[in-house]
């Protein structure tokens, strides 16, 4: 019998910048109330923030953020993604990206106030994108968790950016959290099985959710980090941020994942805000020697968590 690789684990520890939040709204109309959940890729040693953002509606685009250190942020004026169709008719929410070859790949959350459903756009340049619309049909990944308006419900889509046994790899959801497979990134194939549920008494009791773009460490697992959120009443929520390890040739195997948050609401911006008591990540990048980490404070502004390995640390 073999023996199974080594577990190095957990991963950080993150800390959150001292002087968070790093995006606030109120520059532009489309932006003007809440800017939050942010995917995070690097671009020619620039940090770019896909970010989602509002007004008093409520009906998100997402914008464009550029850093050169990972605290400062410009934004581009005008959001790259709105609404088009009937369904994201309310709106595109909750951003993650990967980048293949020469092409960008974005999952998001098109919404119309009835059913949550995990789109695709993809992009060469990340300014202008080319929607493929709905990819998981007929998948409810509150299955068992609790009722939702309609027989499907999906979001959250973070796919790994390079292939294992001549697949893509996408793990997608909020309730349960489900695995996908693909051969070309574009059309994907569901489990209805979920990798991970919520654990009750735990801080994951009522719902999971993936957070950014899944990673590889150095023992060669799959890294995901994750949202998770106790529901004790309609407008009393706490949604704090967990890690899990995957093994990639069976990713609906969950090898170890941690029992406490590594992140979780403490400042002003992560306790009160359009929804209270929220730190939600959802963008991962290593940039010039530190992982970053960017996630949503309250739903109403941006924050960052760093971490730096040490010399004796890989990246991951």
């Amino acid at each position: 019998m073999s023996t199974p690789p080594p577990i190095d684990f957990p991963f950080g520890p993150f800390v959150p910048a001292e002087h968070n939040p790093v995006l606030r709204p109120g520059r532009h109309h489309w932006e003007s109330t809440n800017v939050y959940n942010p995917a995070a890729i690097v671009v020619d040693d620039r940090i770019a923030l896909l970010y989602r953002a509002h007004a008093d509606d409520i009906v998100s685009s997402v914008g464009l953020a550029w850093s050169h250190d990972g605290y400062a942020f410009d934004t581009e004026p005008d959001p790259v993604i709105v609404p088009e169709h009937d369904y994201e008719r309310y709106g595109c929410e909750d951003p993650r990206v990967v980048r293949v070859d020469d092409t960008y790949y974005c999952t998001y959350t098109g919404w119309d106030r009835h059913t949550a459903r995990l789109c695709l756009a993809t992009s060469t340049d990340l300014r202008t994108w080319h929607k493929h619309g709905p990819i998981v049909p007929d998948i409810n990944t509150f299955a068992g968790v609790r009722e939702t308006p309609g027989p499907d419900w999906s979001k959250g889509g973070v796919i790994l950016p390079e292939p294992i046994d001549g697949r893509w790899l996408m793990w997608f959801g909020e309730g349960n959290v489900h695995v996908a497979t693909s051969d070309d990134l574009l059309h994907w194939d569901a489990d209805p099985t979920p990798v991970l549920r919520p654990e009750p008494g735990t801080f994951a009791g009522d719902l999971v959710e993936t957070g950014p773009q899944p990673v590889r460490t150095r023992t060669g697992h799959v890294l995901l980090m994750h949202n998770s959120a106790i529901v004790r009443a309609v407008d009393d929520v706490t949604y704090a941020c967990g890690q899990v390890l995957i093994d990639p040739h069976r990713p609906d195997r969950v090898v170890a994942k941690t029992t406490e948050p590594w992140l979780s609401p403490t400042t002003e911006e992560d306790r009160h805000g359009l929804v209270d008591d929220v730190t939600f990540v959802e963008g991962l990048v290593f940039h010039r020697g530190t992982w970053f980490a960017y996630y949503g404070q309250s739903d109403t502004t941006i924050g960052v968590a760093t971490f730096t390995p040490t010399d004796r640390e890989d990246d991951a």
